[in-house]
């Protein structure tokens, strides 16, 4: 399963930049995939998985890991430009695509696809309790902060939070929606969820690029360091510091392990912060983690059997 999920993203990829070359879709297209992945596929999801969540101990301990290890990444990041002297506009890119991951588009079918579908009510707490908190409110701040807009209000981060569609489907999970919900229902939501990965690995190859001005290649090299190999080895060594159980262990490491976020990055192109490089980190960072995430899940599977 693991390696058809994978064979599944490079084969949309694939088309995805094949359609855009030969510009067999709208200009928009990856826009509306996107906000259908969004607010369809990974509301479904988050419903459908959520409700199998328990309020308890459970969702603060891998709700923590992205917060914890988004603070060490932060403080990396900054060390890092002020020491190779780089702009204030790369420095933006990598403060949003170091932090968040990619932990829903990609993070939930591929948490499925390595750890089957018991492990993915964790992948939605490190999600909607972390990186989506994480974008909502540090997010908006470093777009505000770097692109000299002002500074977004409390009003205005709440109300951000609180009208984000899978949001609001995880408080329904977590309220009314049944765990074991009618079988017609069931499948229904299945299947949008299953959706999630070709739609946007489809969306990803209309917009995705490559090339890059020669002065990014360092920082690209670092960030993507930090993003696949750096991160992942904290999140590692914090669960076994904490001795977190095994299924949950994994799939926080995993998480952890997936690309940058998307819509970090599309947030960082909209406001002109390096739209080049924020382009190439997402690119490559996805295009990279087609290796890193079989490796990090054979090495989870060999701490497993040690």
């Amino acid at each position: 399963m693991t390696f058809d999920a994978f064979f599944l993203i490079l084969l949309m990829l694939g088309l995805g930049k094949l359609c855009a070359r030969t510009r067999q879709f709208p200009d928009n297209a990856a826009e509306v995939l996107n906000q259908f992945a969004l607010y369809i596929c990974l509301s479904a999801a988050v419903l459908r998985y959520g409700s199998k969540l328990e309020i308890g101990p459970e969702i603060f301990a891998v709700a923590a890991v992205p917060w914890g290890l988004g603070a060490i990444a932060v403080g990396l990041v900054l060390l890092l430009a002020r020491s190779f002297g780089w702009s204030r506009e790369v420095t933006a890119v990598l403060l949003l695509a170091v932090p968040l991951g990619n932990t829903s588009y990609l993070g939930y079918p591929l948490v499925e696809a390595m750890r089957g579908e018991q492990a993915l009510p964790y992948a939605v707490i490190y999600d909607q309790f972390g990186a989506f908190l994480i974008l909502s409110t540090y997010g908006l701040i470093v777009l505000a902060r770097y692109s000299g807009e002002a500074a977004p209000s409390v009003g205005m981060l709440l109300r951000r939070i609180v009208r984000f569609p899978p949001f609001i489907a995880l408080l329904l999970a977590l309220t009314i929606f049944p765990a074991q919900p009618p079988a017609l229902l069931d499948g229904v939501l299945q299947r949008l969820s299953d959706a999630l990965l070709p739609i946007v690995a489809l969306a990803v190859g209309l917009q995705v690029k490559f090339r890059l001005p020669r002065d990014a290649l360092k920082p690209l090299g670092v960030g993507l360091a930090l993003k696949l190999i750096v991160m992942p080895v904290l999140a590692l060594a914090w669960v076994k510091l904490f001795g977190l159980p095994a299924l949950m262990a994994d799939a926080i490491v995993l998480e952890t392990a997936m690309p940058s976020m998307i819509t970090a990055g599309a947030l960082a192109i909209s406001h002109r912060l390096a739209p080049t490089f924020a382009a190439a980190m997402v690119g490559y960072s996805l295009l990279f983690s087609l290796l890193s995430l079989p490796a990090w899940d054979a090495l989870l599977r060999y701490f497993a059997g040690s």
